[in-house]
Formats: C-alpha cells, sequence, structure tokens
C-alpha cells in the first residue's frame, strides 16, 4: 500500500470540504442549474394509443432539443404522406416551459386537415409530419425556429412544442 505524505492528505481533506460546502448550499441566491444536455425523443414519455387522447411527460433532467425530433409511436399503414399529401389528424400539444396543455382537437372532437407542405401549419409540422402514414401516431418535439419563435397565438417567445399526433388519413 502507498504511503501519502500530510501534506497531499490535508490537501485532499481541504478539497473535499470545500466540494461539500459548495454542493451542500452556499449562494442560495445562484440560479438553478442548467441541464447540460438535451433532451432525446426517447426522453418524453407518452401514454395512450391511437385514437385515444395522450398524455405527454416531459422530463425535467434536459433541456430541450434545438433541432426537431419526430418518433413514431405506432407505424399506421399504406400510403406515406410526402409534400401536397392532404392530411386528417387529431393532436395534443404541450409546451416545453411549463409542461401544460396548450391545445387539442381530441377535446374539441374536431380533427385538423391540412395539405402538408403547402405553409399552412408551423414549419415543425410540414418537416415533421413527412413520411406519416394512415393510422400512425408520431410524437414531435418542435423548436422555436420551426414553430412560433417570438411567440404568438398564445405561445410564448422562444418555446419548445411538444406534439403527439394521429393520421386520421393521407390521400
Amino acid at each position: 500500500m502507498q504511503k501519502f505524505g500530510r501534506t497531499a492528505v490535508l490537501g485532499a481533506v481541504a478539497a473535499v470540504a470545500v466540494f461539500g460546502l459548495t454542493a451542500c448550499g452556499g449562494d442560495s441566491s445562484a440560479a438553478p442549474a442548467t441541464p447540460n444536455r438535451e433532451c432525446t425523443a426517447d426522453d418524453i414519455k407518452t401514454t395512450g394509443s391511437f385514437g385515444q387522447v395522450p398524455t405527454i411527460t416531459i422530463p425535467d433532467g434536459c433541456a430541450p432539443p434545438k433541432k426537431l425530433l419526430t418518433k413514431d409511436l405506432s407505424a399506421g399503414t399504406g400510403k406515406a404522406a410526402a409534400a401536397g399529401s392532404k392530411l386528417s389528424m387529431n393532436y395534443l400539444v404541450v409546451t416545453w416551459s411549463d409542461k401544460k396543455k396548450l391545445d387539442s382537437s381530441f377535446d374539441r372532437g374536431e380533427p385538423f386537415g391540412l395539405d402538408l407542405g403547402a405553409g399552412q401549419v408551423i414549419e415543425g409540422w410540414d418537416q415533421g409530419l413527412v413520411g406519416v402514414k394512415q393510422g400512425g401516431r408520431r410524437l414531435m418535439i418542435i423548436p422555436p425556429a420551426l414553430a412560433y419563435k417570438d411567440g404568438g397565438r398564445g405561445i410564448a417567445p422562444n418555446e419548445t412544442l411538444v406534439f403527439v399526433t394521429d393520421a386520421l388519413s393521407v390521400s
């Protein structure tokens, strides 16, 4: 077993003590820690199957992604949506910053129709719904640059939006 000199041991004890004081309190007015990694689509938890009202749970331990993320929760069948496709969709959207439901066509019982790629919706939808098939459920995490950038329509500036969408029809 290697022996350490008294100076090395005292230095190690001092370092642990300083770290302990910093970690256990210190300045209570300091800003909260910023998550050190961006969330992935797998970090977002959802419940419900196609046709059921979904729930979306956004974790606290990671930052909103800076690019569009999509994940098929159920694949669907048939023709894949492309620019020019007519879609009928149900959706639920949650805001990242406060993790609250912003809107839901499921609640209204009224699907939303669009022509994909025609600029009728936010850019994140025009990009994020490419490839979705009828009967498919898709998670989309849309950064502000592809959503409402400076805010609007009840959405705060620089808000990331999290959608679960159901493709009722793709033609």
